[in-house]
């Protein structure tokens, strides 16, 4: 990852989301995006240029576009049309993000499109957020990892968001695909979110 004087930031072209600039790269804000709040943390994976990255979740297309200035290649799924706008237009600046509009819950839609990859990074708040996780592991390399964004308000409300995480952590473990490797709170930046960070088993 690139740290200028403490700030993480990405090499591509600005003007994605209006954001800053610095000795000419894009501040990747983590109060604008869940991964940057994690890598803030001092936590995540080192994102490579030969890698491959299947993105749940990709919305306007802002965290996408910092992953895109590290990576090979994005499979970005969004399924509602408003935000794929905005993706689409991140794809067209960037080349190498394949923008697709499908269900991330129906990995099968989207299977033909999508090569083996090094990464799976889900940030799909519903409340079956983890079996969404594990479904999409099919595209995950052996050794690979998956990072799932985990918004505990989204799967019960009336649970302390402790005890949701956990559980979360205890499904994830109790499938036996992947292993945890890793997992933090995501305050100040986020309220009730968490990432647990996967290694595939």
């Amino acid at each position: 990852m690139i740290w200028i004087d403490g700030v993480l930031v990405s090499r591509g072209l600005g003007g994605v989301y209006g954001e800053r600039m610095l000795s000419n790269a894009r501040i990747w804000d983590p109060y604008r995006s869940k991964l940057s709040a994690l890598y803030h943390q001092k936590k995540g994976v080192e994102l490579e240029p030969d890698m491959r990255v299947l993105y749940l979740g990709a919305a306007h297309g802002t965290t996408v576009s910092h992953v895109a200035d590290y990576v090979e290649v994005v499979y970005a799924v969004e399924i509602a049309a408003r935000p794929m706008q905005d993706l689409l237009e991140v794809a067209r600046r960037r080349t190498n993000v394949v923008p697709i509009m499908a269900d991330a819950a129906q990995p099968e839609q989207y299977a033909p499109l999508v090569e083996p990859v090094d990464l799976v990074y889900q940030d799909v708040a519903q409340p079956d957020q983890v079996t969404i996780a594990l479904a999409n592991c099919i595209f995950l390399k052996p050794g690979g990892t998956l990072i799932l964004m985990f918004k505990t308000r989204s799967v019960d409300t009336r649970k302390e968001p402790g005890i949701v995480f956990s559980d979360a952590v205890s499904h994830l473990t109790g499938e036996g695909r992947v292993v945890v490797r890793d997992s933090t709170w995501l305050a100040p930046y986020y309220r009730d979110h968490a990432a647990i960070i996967c290694t595939k088993s």
